[in-house]
């Protein structure tokens, strides 16, 4: 095998494993905060008419709060995942490339935090109303902790990376892989990539699907507007 790609291998193992320690440091934290984030979460998001939430197994409340405890985890690690990324690329960038792409890091990190709030805030409800909606008299819900946590979770991690499409393609567009026309006439394409990563990122439903394919496609058009200043930069 090349030499040459066994190095960049070996520099996307290391950029991994840095990325993955980072997380992890952060899991204890992430797990002690996950009650008090699960409260506030259900006081929110879940209407009075589908009642109390249910666990259905001896360890499913404690499952349930290691997976709040990794997003909350990985959205405090964000910004060093980030700067892994940034590092593994590093090489392969002019100075002026690295420069832009190390001052995006905060943004980045605002826009996976915006996506990740907006989507317990507003689309989590959204989704736990949908689901109240269809109770009646002889259909009572009976929802478990597990699953609700499991779609606020999916649906937090999914927008906040599905934030990141306008910075990807401002990104793109100023280190010279994409143009704002190319982009607009990738409209096409980009909505089945779209549909597609929201099949993958959140629950097989169809609802949280939309609602996260919707807002992406707003992101999108936003990405195409700043890819044009972008690429015309030196």
């Amino acid at each position: 095998m090349d030499e040459t790609l066994l190095g960049h291998l070996a520099a996307l193992r290391r950029s991994l494993l840095r990325a993955a320690a980072g997380v992890a440091a952060l899991l204890l934290p992430g797990f002690l905060a996950a009650p008090a984030a699960t409260r506030a979460l259900v006081r929110w998001a879940v209407p009075e008419r589908l009642g109390a939430l249910h666990y259905f197994a001896p360890l499913e409340a404690f499952r349930a709060q290691l997976h709040v405890g990794f997003v909350l985890a990985l959205a405090a690690a964000w910004p060093w995942v980030c700067l892994q990324a940034w590092a593994f690329v590093r090489p392969g960038l002019r100075e002026g490339e690295a420069r832009a792409l190390r001052r995006w890091i905060p943004l980045s990190t605002l826009l996976f935090l915006g996506g990740a709030l907006f989507a317990c805030a507003v689309v989590t409800p959204l989704a736990m109303a949908f689901a109240a909606s269809f109770a009646e008299p002889g259909l009572a819900p009976v929802i478990g902790l597990g699953a609700f946590l499991h779609l606020a979770g999916s649906l937090a991690l999914g927008f906040g990376v599905m934030a990141q499409t306008p910075l990807a393609l401002a990104l793109a567009a100023r280190l010279g892989f994409a143009t704002a026309d190319g982009l607009r006439r990738a409209r096409p394409y980009a909505l089945v990539a779209i549909l597609t990563l929201s099949a993958l990122l959140t629950p097989p439903d169809v609802a949280s699907q939309v609602l996260l394919a919707l807002p992406t496609l707003l992101l999108y058009e936003l990405g195409i507007r700043l890819a044009g200043p972008a690429e015309k930069r030196d």
